[in-house]
């Protein structure tokens, strides 16, 4: 499929939608203008920033001086759980209805001027270890049926602190992302008795055309439907529905591997590359789903340079997404980048 150099529409079997890819408008991604990166250089300690040891929150409570990983509520939280049950129809066209929910931050180190590419595997392992902590104790409440764990990185996806951090959003509802995933995965199980993600993987693996990296729990592939330039999708090789499944060795695994896609991400355009990233796990309403399968998304919106994304706009808005260059295009660049980050060379 990556010698089709016409227009063709490609089918994300995650969720059912489709993309129009147009290879024949560049053959290479960085055509045009290259603009210059825009480097910030952080302090390790910033007495402003509401997210580091020891300051004041928004809220008017201080953070404590933690030294790994530290989890509050999030002071302005888009979810609350004390909510009364409440809905709305008028004659089927007004639908509404109350959302109870937590909304949580993870700071994942005290260092002001980290983010996960420039974590050591044992520190992000320890993130893990507080995601799974969270995890945990949020999917027991009754009141929890779904746990979205994410991180938006850089400014340019709107984070407005760069305090190296994520949030979990969890809630009644499943969300519809996850919805979309799990009524596919389950259309898939009830005719073959597999997992989706394993026989995708298992495809992938043979033809090695998408394939970033792989260690023996994991593999980061670039989609066959990616839609962000550099799009890219983490999948456990054994079939697992959340974090607390997890063995030991894959639970390294998963930091390593999280580490290498960072780390190349960075060395891209050399600069500190911004992406929303997130899990998605099994649903934590009581029910079994054998069908579902752990992975994990970055969507990050560089095109051509540090400074220049690609905007979903237009067509993308009102038809369906697009891309100008291949996935395997952007497979082969990420593959062929050096796992050691660049500040460190």
């Amino acid at each position: 499929m990556h010698t089709n150099n016409f227009p063709h529409r490609r089918k994300n079997i995650l969720t059912g939608e489709w993309i129009l890819v147009s290879p024949h408008r560049t053959q290479r991604p960085w055509q045009g203008e290259i603009a210059d990166r825009e480097n910030q250089i952080r302090p390790s300690y910033d007495p402003e920033c509401y997210l580091c040891p020891g300051n004041k929150r928004a809220n008017g409570e201080v953070n404590p001086n933690y030294k790994s990983t530290f989890v509050f509520t999030n002071d302005y939280s888009a979810l609350i759980e004390n909510i009364p049950n409440k809905k709305v129809n008028q004659k089927n066209l007004l639908i509404a209805e109350n959302e109870k929910g937590i909304c949580r931050v993870v700071n994942f180190s005290p260092r002001h001027d980290l983010t996960l590419a420039e974590m050591s595997e044992g520190e992000i392992e320890n993130v893990i270890t507080t995601w799974q902590d969270e995890f945990r104790n949020l999917s027991s409440n009754k009141n929890i049926n779904y746990v979205q764990i994410f991180e938006n990185k850089g400014a340019m996806m709107g984070n407005s602190n760069p305090h190296p951090h994520c949030q979990i959003w969890a809630q009644e509802s499943i969300p519809i992302e996850p919805q979309k995933e799990l009524k596919q995965f389950q259309k898939y199980y009830s005719k073959n008795k597999k997992s989706l993600l394993s026989d995708y993987l298992k495809l992938e693996l043979k033809l090695k055309e998408r394939i970033v990296y792989e260690n023996d729990s994991f593999a980061a592939v670039v989609p066959f439907w990616a839609v962000w330039p550099y799009e890219t999708l983490i999948i456990s090789k054994r079939k697992i529905a959340n974090l607390l499944q997890l063995k030991e060795k894959e639970k390294k695994d998963f930091a390593k591997i999280i580490s290498v896609i960072t780390i190349k991400y960075d060395n891209l355009f050399n600069t500190s590359f911004p992406y929303s990233a997130g899990i998605h796990q099994a649903p934590t309403d009581g029910s079994r789903y054998p069908e579902w399968h752990f992975h994990m998304h970055f969507y990050p919106p560089l095109l051509r340079s540090a400074s220049i994304k690609k905007f979903m706009v237009g067509y993308e808005m009102l038809a369906e997404p697009q891309r100008d260059f291949t996935p395997e295009a952007s497979a082969s660049i990420l593959k062929n980048l050096s796992v050691k980050h660049y500040k460190s060379n």
